[in-house]
């Protein structure tokens, strides 16, 4: 073989690896930091600004959040259940207008035990649960983050009036929206019911919560806008 041709191999091998080199760097740049921003929208924003605005060790720590947690399937409530976490949660609604701290700490151990009941790490290990939820539910966990920060603050940080009664009601209705992403039925348990419904010709509205829990949490946001100042 001739210098010439062994020079030329030697150059498309160089040619090769440098194109695949620049190819993985960018699998694993750019394009896995933007898939992580596009999982964990606020979340993202909150990681990178605890890391002092630096994105590698957020998308690091992300990263790791996914790869402990990522695999966990929740397991679907039953409809007793689910009808059960309805009606203490339109309780703990109604509860605010007279006790809104107590109303708040009741939400905070409902979504722990909600949680808990859907296959996330048992409510007693905080930080963990609130990792896992993080991860599947991204753009709704701030809202546990708030009453359970509200939960355990001094008393004496934020009295039960003025603006310690309106946080109160900003986070309990901010967590409002994960209590909901948890407590519904799965697209799987879904089919079955829309299934069975079919087949039996029951009502369409059947799997869902029943009328006295529905009419007791419509107006719940409202109220709590009613609350003492």
């Amino acid at each position: 073989m001739s210098t010439g041709v062994i020079i030329a191999l030697i150059v498309i091998v160089a040619v090769v690896l440098v194109v695949a080199a620049v190819l993985a760097l960018r699998a694993r740049g750019p394009q896995h930091g933007g898939s992580l921003k596009r999982r964990f929208g606020p979340e993202y924003d909150l990681a990178v600004a605890r890391h002092d605005g630096d994105t590698k060790a957020a998308e690091r720590e992300l990263a790791e959040r996914v790869r402990r947690h990522g695999s966990l399937h929740p397991r679907p409530l039953e409809p007793a259940e689910r009808e059960r976490f309805e009606a203490r949660w339109a309780a703990a609604q109604e509860h605010f207008v007279d006790s809104p701290r107590e109303a708040v700490g009741e939400a905070d151990r409902l979504l722990a035990e909600l949680a808990g009941a859907r296959g996330f790490p048992d409510g007693g290990q905080y930080e963990e649960q609130l990792t896992a939820l993080s991860v599947h539910h991204a753009r709704h966990v701030e809202g546990y983050r708030r009453v359970h920060r509200v939960t355990h603050a001094r008393v004496d940080d934020a009295g039960e009036g003025g603006a310690g009664t309106e946080e109160m009601r900003e986070a309990i209705v901010e967590a409002r929206a994960l209590f909901e992403a948890l407590v519904r039925q799965d697209r799987h348990g879904d089919g079955r019911q829309r299934a069975g419904t079919e087949a039996g010709g029951s009502p369409a509205h059947s799997a869902r919560a029943p009328p006295h829990v529905v009419a007791r949490q419509a107006p719940a946001e409202g109220e709590l806008r009613q609350c003492p100042t």
